[in-house]
């Protein structure tokens, strides 16, 4: 059986749709106040708790093969990205798990030191290299179902909001793609003990983005193009009255400054060993938007 976290997020939904398709047993761990109801009609099983309690991590695990920890921090970097995994590695090696699949972040061995997402990300990828089990470590440059929300709003409005230097470059991943990288990773030998940077085929810049909302659309884009500085003026304020989501922010911004792609050999190495050719991100938007 797969338990499999997060199951209700962007990369846990589509990871227990594959896995119940591919009628394999799914424990999915969920919130109460999550929507699980298309999981559950799926053949789902359904377990409800909180990744920041040891004991809902300790009975989510017993009776499980594989681990897919999918889920992300809801801006609690320490309880959700790094205790919560930490907690499940320890589960997994107690109940002599034989495959444990980490989702983590292109960049998290770069150290960026205000980005607590990353840095937790790091901690739990060293943790999960020296723990005994076999493991596979994601790290997706971006998703693609995070700029579904954005086309909606450009169809509507034909605006675009880009925010810092519009030359920095991405290889988005289709999320049905890293889906499917996830799932065959416990059973693919060369990703055994890995670490895998995971995008899309093609190196876009961020100014791309924009374009391809113009060709599926058939509008011109109207972009609004703000510096970073308008970020760090938010966070400056919010420290006075949200620590937390001044740290939060810290994520944020270091997503919008940095370049996260992956390069030609990376995809190409990423193909050759999962034997499937990569979904294009303007693919991915005509099939979701229905163009």
């Amino acid at each position: 059986m797969f338990l499999v976290t997060g199951a209700t997020g962007k990369i846990g939904r589509p990871v227990v749709r594959l896995l119940r398709q591919q009628e394999k047993q799914v424990r999915a761990f969920v919130r109460l106040t999550s929507r699980y109801g298309e999981l559950e009609h799926r053949g789902a099983n359904i377990f409800i708790g909180d990744l920041r309690q040891e004991k809902d991590i300790q009975k989510a695990c017993q009776g499980i093969q594989y681990i897919i920890s999918a889920h992300g921090s809801d801006g609690d970097a320490l309880s959700l990205d790094y205790r919560a995994n930490i907690e499940l590695i320890d589960s997994a090696k107690a109940k002599q798990v034989q495959h444990f699949v980490f989702i983590s972040v292109l960049g998290a061995d770069r150290g960026y030191e205000d980005a607590p997402v990353f840095k937790a990300k790091r901690a739990v990828e060293r943790y999960l290299e020296t723990s005994g089990l076999n493991y596979t470590i994601l790290r997706p440059a971006g998703l693609a179902s995070d700029l579904l929300p954005l086309a909606e709003r450009f169809r509507e409005t034909g605006f675009y909001l880009l925010i810092g230097d519009p030359k920095n470059r991405t290889s988005i991943v289709s999320t049905d793609d890293l889906a499917r990288i996830v799932v065959n990773s416990v059973i693919v030998e060369a990703a055994r003990n890995q670490i895998l940077p995971v995008g899309g085929p093609e190196i876009l810049t961020r100014e791309d983005i924009p374009k391809i909302f113009s060709r599926i659309f058939n509008q011109e884009p109207v972009v609004i193009n703000p510096p970073l500085l308008a970020v760090d003026t938010l966070r400056g304020a919010l420290g006075f009255f949200n620590p937390q989501a001044q740290k939060a922010l810290g994520t944020f911004r270091t997503l919008l400054a940095n370049e996260f792609f992956c390069t030609n050999e990376d995809i190409a190495q990423l193909q050759a060993m999962f034997n499937f050719q990569l979904e294009t991100l303007e693919n991915f938007l005509r099939r979701y938007l229905a163009i």
